[in-house]
């Protein structure tokens, strides 16, 4: 365990070239001890050595899985929600949609509940990552972006819930170079993107992760129920 012994969980973070993975580097860097989780055990191997990380199989669906992580952690500090799925054209579909849904909607509640007892001892902090679909609609991914928005709102539900106790704030990422973005920042649409980003360029993970660690630590004691992109200004540029 790190020398402070403050611990976080951030789920869905366990490959390397994620949002989920900066932000554990940056907690890390911060004093925390981390895991990281992925939900299938590749992932979980895959999962670069770190003296302050280590990786956990998490199945956020799964209430026996999150009973199973979060009961053998004696104590959290920070949890930062940012599993999540995306399915395509499937989500056209009543189980693609529910699929989705349950995976970065309930999935991030069913977290959140079981961090919370131990963020109440610690006065800890909670972190949910929406989306630019949680403020745009989403001609190719309805379920993702109708999860994210639902992700904003419960965010703020639960920071007026179970304040003072627990934090808990929410980062809405721009068009961020990870495996998952790789489409739009590598595709047709790339160009469109950075006319209207008044950073003229893409996020890298890293920029999220600073964020993150800002809403984890007590510089950001006064601040809960924020909803703050990190889009370069994309969100604000019309």
């Amino acid at each position: 365990m790190n020398a402070s012994s403050k611990v976080a969980i951030v789920t869905g973070a366990a490959r390397p070239d994620g949002i989920g993975w900066a932000t554990a580097l940056a907690l890390a860097d911060d004093g925390f001890s981390v895991i990281v989780t992925g939900s299938t055990e590749g992932e979980v191997r895959g999962a670069p050595a770190h003296d302050w990380i280590s990786a956990r199989h998490l199945d956020v669906r799964d209430d026996a899985s999150i009973n199973a992580l979060f009961k053998g952690v004696e104590r959290i500090d920070a949890l930062v929600a940012c599993a999540g799925a995306a399915r395509g054209e499937s989500e056209f579909t009543p189980e693609g949609f529910a699929d989705v849904l349950n995976v970065n909607l309930t999935g991030t509640m069913r977290c959140c509940i079981a961090a919370r007892p131990r963020l109440t001892s610690t006065g800890g902090a909670i972190v949910t990552v929406g989306s630019m679909y949680s403020l745009f609609g989403s001609a190719a991914v309805p379920a993702y972006s109708a999860s994210k928005g639902g992700v904003v709102q419960l965010t703020k539900s639960l920071a007026v819930a179970w304040g003072p106790q627990v934090r808990v704030n929410c980062v809405l990422p721009g068009w961020i170079r990870t495996s998952m973005g790789k489409r739009s920042v590598d595709g047709t649409g790339a160009e469109a993107i950075l006319a209207r980003t008044p950073a003229a360029r893409f996020g890298a993970p890293d920029d999220l992760a600073q964020v993150i660690r800002f809403l984890c630590s007590q510089q950001s004691r006064f601040v809960t129920g924020a909803v703050i992109p990190v889009d370069g200004g994309y969100h604000c540029s019309g």
